[in-house]
């Protein structure tokens, strides 16, 4: 049972701590913020903060990896969806975690975490788009239309959190579904064509 409430503990402990790096990131970039800040924001003290993270970048490649696994199994389960139903859970998940995707989206950290969330929205795209019109992954023309399918969506959604999600989740889904749509349906015509 104490090892129950350590292990809680812990986990709340590191949250504090994640949350606090990713409350600095909105106003100061990664190589700015010191040990001290984070543990001030999370009302830890340092030697807390050592316990979990060596450092600030080991609290950052954690977080990184956290929101990179989470988003890939997140997109993994979702990829049998129609495109609405697709984007309106992709767009829920954002909304529920906005503090992370205000930390991808952020000119503050570098920009290595966009640059993954990137690949792994295209990849996932890739293997949707390939699966759907049985062809090989390696096919330079789908490639290409899946890195514009893709590129499209990620801007729609940069837009909308670096405005603070200042638009309502439906417009952003309408306006992310209907454009994949048309993407999608243009990749089937030209791949038809071939």
């Amino acid at each position: 049972m104490e090892e129950k409430k350590t292990d809680r503990r812990s986990e709340k402990t590191r949250k504090a701590i994640r949350e606090a790096l990713t409350e600095l990131l909105t106003d100061k970039p990664l190589g700015k913020v010191t040990v001290q800040e984070i543990a001030d924001k999370a009302d830890v003290n340092r030697v807390t903060f050592y316990k979990h993270y060596l450092d600030v970048y080991d609290l950052y490649d954690k977080i990184e990896e956290d929101v990179l696994v989470a988003m890939g199994l997140l997109m993994l389960s979702l990829e049998e969806l129609e495109s609405e139903q697709f984007f309106s859970h992709l767009i829920d998940y954002i909304d529920e975690n906005k503090a992370i995707f205000r930390l991808i989206f952020s000119p503050n950290v570098p920009g290595q975490l966009k640059d993954r969330f990137n690949k792994l929205i295209y990849g996932v795209f890739m293997q949707i788009q390939a699966e759907k019109l049985e062809i090989d992954l390696n096919d330079k023309q789908l490639s290409f239309n899946v890195c514009y399918r893709s590129q499209g969506c990620i801007a729609v959604l940069e837009k909308w959190v670096r405005g603070d999600f200042s638009e309502p989740k439906d417009l952003i889904i309408k306006t992310v579904s209907g454009l994949d749509l048309n993407t999608e349906d243009y990749i089937m015509y030209i791949l038809d064509k071939k």
